[in-house]
């Protein structure tokens, strides 16, 4: 056993990552942000409970209702910020335009200087611009 009680146990399990979930207040209007943002096609026989989106090798993002929602509070920690997502971009100001004119906001705290950029998502996720 090590420090952590996790057996060790030979080979490790070699699990996929299949799906990533945010809570939101409005999934569709969420899941569209992204659609919008990212290209990813819906997801059939999403509602407004449970939306999602998925990319050509299976990936699926989704976004549950949750009610009493209350979005991350980035930098701080008075509501923890719960997932952030990042994407590898061209052009950091041109995604950022593109975002930003989709409905993210971007946050004064941006502690990445040039090498990549905080915003959040219509729902206050936030989520990471990185250069590709």
């Amino acid at each position: 056993m090590t420090d952590h009680h996790i057996a060790e146990v030979g080979d490790p399990i070699r699990m996929a990552l299949t799906a990533i979930t945010l809570d939101c207040a409005d999934p569709e209007a969420l899941a569209a942000f992204y659609q919008q943002a990212t290209g990813l096609e819906p997801a059939p026989g999403s509602t407004a409970e449970f939306a999602g989106l998925r990319d050509g090798d299976g990936l699926f993002l989704g976004f549950q209702r949750v009610t009493g929602y209350r979005p991350p509070d980035w930098p701080g920690q008075t509501v923890p910020q719960q997932i952030h997502l990042d994407f590898a971009v061209a052009d950091l100001d041109t995604a950022e335009a593109r975002l930003l004119a989709l409905g993210a906001t971007r946050p004064p705290a941006q502690p990445g200087g040039d090498r990549w950029r905080v915003l959040l998502d219509p729902a206050g996720h936030p989520f990471c611009l990185t250069r590709r």
